[in-house]
């Protein structure tokens, strides 16, 4: 039938052959241009699907021209591939080197086929193959890669090369031009720290995973005693021995040895206790829980906090035993590792029965690595090791991160070694090519390399460390962590945030907060008097229970047959919470008591049944909220079993109801229902709850169900609407028969079933709706606000349900209450993906909600629908939306979005998240920031930073963000203006000395320049600041500017360029004029103005003066008076003065004073003019904001 309904909008046959003749008329107009081949690329598999042809609607007038969804857009983008040399050219020799390289790598590293595989119970030495090692190793590199992986991340920026291959130019003695030192020690210091530092990192990770992996676990073992007419010889052996040749005797006794997490092999029998870690992939086989099940938490694999009910394999837990499973000759078929942590397929055979019994696996029988058992102890055969467990197949390798300024610094520093190649050239050329020129070439290069300083990346890896210290200090954001020092400058140019919701945005506690029956409303305040009417109402039936017991059931009966009359609001009270009581699948928990210790783990042990130690478990944790309400208002659920369930009154007598049908939640219904039988009135009630989309069509008629649904939802409740059917005996035996076939048919089951279900859900009596808020973190609402102002897309990625993430999108403010929601619904086909994107390219301002199954899919038949066809467009109409929630996202899907809107956008992205499943996500983004919450520590160690709480994001961001990224942009500036001035300087003085390549300033004096006479106030910019943090925070629309990049960007960087070629020309050529008859002192002159001119210019540019910085200013101008005592020799210049030392006496004369403040004064002063100038007629953002 599904096959038959047509495709809205609904077209006659002459509409739609119109609309054919209008596309091959559009198609053949394309002619041979890059269109032609248009009808190829949207060429279907699936011929019948028309839409198929067509290019997605990317504008309005599509719309405004044709209603028709199909209509082809002239604007539709079509990349035309280039060819040949333009190929090569334009990025083909990156692709050709990287995917050579990736050859080699796979030749030399080639990857084991997974494949399915039989194991034995107990038997690790059946295995037919050999499994990986069952340890954690989130180590980058080992004792061989260390020092060749550190070089190598070093190296391969073009800034570290340059002066790896200058420095070894100076063994050459041709080319010497200098000391050693003056190349080397740079070079080493800054390789010495990145080594250091990497080690430190490293070592701590190897920490980390050594405690992982040393967790110890307790195995199943055989003792077997063996006695012989010789004597007693006893040998511990695991599941076999060899034969002996002598006449023997075996008793088998079972035994336990403890194992290191590292050591657990395929085939281990494992113990797992309560609350302890999962450590391998296993098949669940026994439970000390005598329904054969329990509870396991998957918050670190999924980051859903909803228990997770687990059966055991039913042939092993009903063996009457725990050593019975060596006596046994059983194994477990399972599947290759996969991906998919929802989904399983196995069997379980026992071999020595007759007949061998064989039993069906799925994920239900699954006990997932680094998921926590919940309830009870469990045992479970280990099936995947190591690598191929669900949790690492899910986690991506952690790479080295590159923050976009390095990248940008990078680029700057190819177009000065471009100038510094021009200008060397130039300099040959004017010598017209006299004598060796290919040397004097290379001496010019050497000459001029301090156009690119290497004291630039010391000072932005000294930098990168003082934010990260300032980070972690900062009061206001405490316990906050830096564990990547080398991008906090990413943290000011972020532009989508992607967020997980569970243990993110919310502490995921469930409240009960409302309940309306209609008529009225029950809120947090008033639940004394739902208290007191429910007590009287058990009490007013107890009483007549009591007085009336004989003919208590006959009398329900009659009156459930009487005419309907209204009832009290005491009644419908009554009703209302008693159904919320029994319809769920709660079930109460009670721990053992303290002390009780036996000497088999697995006998039942003593439980005490007070209300203080009772705790309820869950697959939601809506569920566990309502049930921990009833109990409040005085009806406790006390105990429950597959097959009943009993409640416990205010006044201490216990109901007792039978279990006869059970309906479970699913996302497609959106509700769940329970049949019941009442044990003292044996009166059958069908009870359902559910979604109000999907219970407003189930019950009776009424007029307020949805106006207060909208009203709860407004203030961000999750809403649920509760209803009820009396069943006659007659009408439930026909139900059950009815029921049972269609489970017994083989085709189409499932609809049989559902629609034999959907029989009894017809004219339900509307009992109560309920509200149950999820709890936010604190100042979740003001930090998103925060962030949207900053000009931050904020995106949510969850793994929970479609309806839950809408609601907290919703509480949150993440989408406001006036913003429309569209909800893309799942897509089966390249057809349906087109017109559902079309439906949402028309709605303005409206926020996204996308399911990860409508992404990508594993089942065949959603096979990456969207991401295929339309990835470019479904991305920018995404990117387009204030606000998008992705549901249902597993952990290898949150990663893949991260990595389509970095690819697609060329945007910084940041991905935070505080469960294990969240490490992929944060990994793969620009920049990572884990949490340390209730789901465990696994996602902060994983993260380049790491939080307490959600609202310390927008300090972080807004304050030390913005500083970081401003304070590197003006280090890194003002370091190469350090470099280009004193080169322009040498350019000048060649030039005179008649293009020489003859230095102008010897050893000592080059290294001191950049480090103790200047590298102080330089350096002191790191605590340079433009706004102060409360301006920040207060103005978070002053991030935007951030975002731009204009803090340093080519033309900032030709700014500085042209000022130090200024500043060198005039210091160098007034040393010249002024001093001309001292020209052999002209080192002096030319050294002691530079000197002062970089002084005088970190005091321009400083915008926000702290004590520090003026100490660091005269500290350094101390050094230097100091240094001329005994640096005299430094002084002369090469062969031309050879043998000219400092005059002490020459330069303490007023003339030299007054010469060298002129010089000075000339190179400054029009600068700090201009500055002045700016900020009166274009001052920035900011500045208006400070004054």
């Amino acid at each position: 039938m599904a096959d038959q309904i047509p495709l809205y909008p609904v077209r006659s046959a002459a509409a739609a052959a119109a609309a054919s003749q209008r596309r091959a008329a559009y198609y053949s107009a394309a002619g041979p241009g890059p269109g032609a081949d248009r009808r190829g690329r949207y060429q279907l598999e699936d011929e019948s699907a028309h839409l198929d042809e067509m290019p997605l609607m990317m504008s309005e007038e599509g719309f405004e021209n044709d209603e028709s969804d199909y209509h082809t857009l002239p604007r539709a983008r079509l990349t035309r591939r280039k060819r040949g040399l333009e190929w090569f050219v334009c990025g083909g020799w990156k692709f050709l080197c990287t995917s050579c390289c990736d050859w080699l790598i796979n030749v030399c590293q080639r990857k084991k086929e997974l494949k399915a595989r039989t194991v034995w119970l107990g038997c690790p030495e059946k295995c037919e193959e050999k499994h990986p090692r069952n340890s954690i190793k989130n180590q980058k590199y080992n004792v061989f890669t260390f020092i060749p992986g550190v070089l190598y991340e070093q190296f391969k920026f073009f800034l570290n090369l340059y002066f790896l291959v200058v420095s070894c130019s100076q063994f050459v003695p041709a080319l010497k031009i200098g000391y050693l030192y003056t190349y080397w020690a740079p070079l080493g210091f800054v390789l010495a720290v990145t080594i250091a530092r990497e080690a430190i990192d490293e070592f701590r990770r190897f920490q980390r995973d050594k405690e992982m992996n040393s967790q110890l676990y307790s195995k199943l073992t055989v003792r077997v005693s063996i006695y012989t007419c010789i004597g007693l010889y006893k040998v511990a052996m695991v599941c076999s021995m060899s034969l002996l040749n002598f006449p023997l005797k075996r008793i088998k006794s079972l035994g336990k040895v403890q194992v290191k997490s590292s050591d657990i092999q395929v085939g281990d029998l494992i113990i797992v206790e309560k609350n302890q870690r999962i450590p391998s992939d296993m098949v669940f086989l026994r439970t000390s829980e005598k329904a054969g099940s329990c509870f396991i938490r998957t918050d670190q694999l999924d980051g859903e906090t909803d228990w997770k009910l687990k059966v055991a394999v039913s042939c092993t837990q009903r063996l009457p035993a725990l050593g019975d499973l060596f006596s046994i000759s059983a194994y477990v078929y399972a599947q290759k590792p996969q991906l998919d942590i929802h989904s399983f397929e196995g069997t379980f055979t026992r071999e020595d029965s007759d007949p061998p019994i064989h039993e069906s696996l799925s994920i239900e029988n699954t006990l997932w690595a680094s998921t926590i058992v919940a309830s009870g102890t469990v045992i479970g055969v280990v099936i995947y090791t190591g690598k191929e467990t669900r949790s690492v197949m899910n986690t991506s390798n952690p790479k080295n991160k590159v923050g976009l300024l390095d990248l940008e610094l990078n680029q700057l520093t190819k177009a000065l070694f471009l100038a510094l190649v021009v200008l060397s050239v130039v300099m040959v050329t004017l010598q017209g090519f006299a004598g060796p020129w290919y040397r004097n070439l290379f001496r010019f290069l050497l000459l001029f390399s301090y156009i690119i300083p290497i004291s630039l990346r010391v000072n932005l890896d000294m930098g990168k460390a003082a934010y990260g210290w300032m980070i972690m200090k900062d009061e206001n954001i405490p316990g906050t962590v830096v564990r990547t020092s080398t991008i906090p400058e990413e943290l000011g140019r972020l532009v989508y945030l992607l967020t997980d919701k569970t243990g993110t945005l919310t502490q995921n506690e469930m409240v009960f907060k409302r309940l309306h029956l209609g008529t009225v409303s029950y809120g947090t305040d008033t639940m004394d008097e739902i208290q007191s009417h429910v007590f009287n109402s058990y009490l007013q039936v107890h009483s007549q229970a009591s007085g009336h017991n004989p003919s208590s059931a006959p009398l329900r009966r009659s009156q459930s047959s009487t005419p309907k009359v209204k009832k009290s609001v005491s009644s419908r009270i009554h009703e209302a919470v008693k159904a919320i009581a029994l319809c769920h699948n709660v079930t109460p928990v009670y721990e053992a008591r303290a002390g009780v210790t036996g000497e088999t783990e697995f006998a039942e042990a003593d439980q005490d049944f007070s209300d203080e130690n009772r705790t309820y478990q869950a697959s939601s944790p809506d569920e566990v909220a309502l049930v921990r309400w009833t109990e409040s208002v005085g009806l406790t659920l006390v105990s429950r079993d597959l097959a009943s369930m009993q409640l416990k009154t205010p006044s201490g007598q216990v109901l007792t109801y039978c279990i006869l049908q059970m309906f479970p939640f699913t996302s497609e219904s959106k509700r769940m229902g329970i049949i019941v039988r009442d044990e003292s009135t044996a009166e059958i009630t069908f009870y359902m709850k559910g979604a109000d989309v999907a219970m407003s069509t189930i019950v009776q008629y009424n007029d307020w169900l949805e106006e207060e649904c909208g009203n709860m939802a407004r203030e961000g409740l999750r809403t649920l609407v509760v209803a009820k059917r009396t069943l006659t005996e007659e009408q439930y035996q026909d139900f059950e028969s009815r029921y049972s076939q269609a489970k017994l048919s083989i085709h189409d089951r499932t609809l049989k079933v559902a629609a034999v279900v959907e029989s009894l859900e017809r004219e339900m009596e509307l009992l109560c709706l309920t509200g149950v808020e999820d709890q936010l973190q604190a100042d979740v609402r003001p930090t998103l606000e925060m962030l949207r102002n900053a000009g931050i897309k904020i995106w949510m990625l969850t793994g929970d349900k479609l309806e839950t993430a809408t609601c907290i999108a919703k509480s949150s403010h993440l989408v406001s209450r006036t913003q429309d929601i569209h909800i893309f619904r799942p897509v089966t086909n390249r057809g349906e993906a087109h017109l559902e994107l079309n439906a949402f390219r028309r709605k303005h301002d409206c926020a996204l909600v996308i399911s990860g199954d409508s992404l990508e899919s594993s089942h065949n038949t959603v096979s990456q629908v969207c991401l295929r066809y339309y990835e470019h467009e479904l991305v920018e109409l995404a990117c387009q939306c204030p606000a998008v929630v992705c549901c249902r996202c597993s952990p290898t899907q949150k990663a893949h979005i991260v990595t389509l809107l970095r690819q697609h956008t060329r945007k910084r992205t940041c991905a935070i998240g505080d469960g294990g499943n969240d490490v992929s996500m944060i990994q793969a983004a620009d920049c990572g920031i884990g949490i340390e919450g209730k789901e465990g520590k696994q996602a902060s160690l994983a993260a380049d930073f790491s939080i307490t709480q959600f609202r310390h994001i927008g300090r972080l961001l807004m304050v030390h963000g913005r500083n970081s990224y401003k304070r590197s942009a003006a280090l890194g500036q003002f370091v190469m203006h350090r470099g280009l001035i004193i080169s322009t300087m040498q350019a000048v003085f060649s030039s005179v000395f008649y293009f020489a390549s003859v230095p102008l300033y010897q050893g000592f004096l080059m290294v001191g320049y950049a480090t103790i006479y200047t590298m102080f106030p330089v350096f002191s910019l790191v605590l340079d600041q433009d706004v102060k943090p409360e301006m920040a925070i207060l103005y978070p629309e002053l991030y935007k500017d951030l975002t731009k990049g204009r803090s340093l960007s080519f033309k900032t960087f030709l700014i500085w360029v042209l000022i130090s070629i200024y500043q060198g020309g005039i210091l160098m050529y007034g040393a010249l004029v002024l001093f001309e008859a001292e020209f052999v002192h002209v080192v002096a002159i030319s050294f002691t103005a530079l000197i002062l001119t970089e002084l005088l210019m970190v005091a321009l540019t400083i915008r926000t003066w702290h004590w520090l910085m003026v100490v660091a200013e005269f500290l350094s101008l101390g050094c230097y008076v100091a240094s001329l005592a005994f640096l005299n020799e430094y002084f002369g210049i090469g062969r031309v003065s050879f043998g000219a030392f400092l005059d002490v006496a020459f330069i303490t004369t007023v003339t030299f004073l007054w010469k060298v403040s002129a010089i000075t004064v000339v190179s400054c002063l029009p600068l700090y003019v201009l500055k002045y100038l700016k900020r009166k007629l274009s001052p920035p953002s900011y500045s208006k904001l400070s004054s």
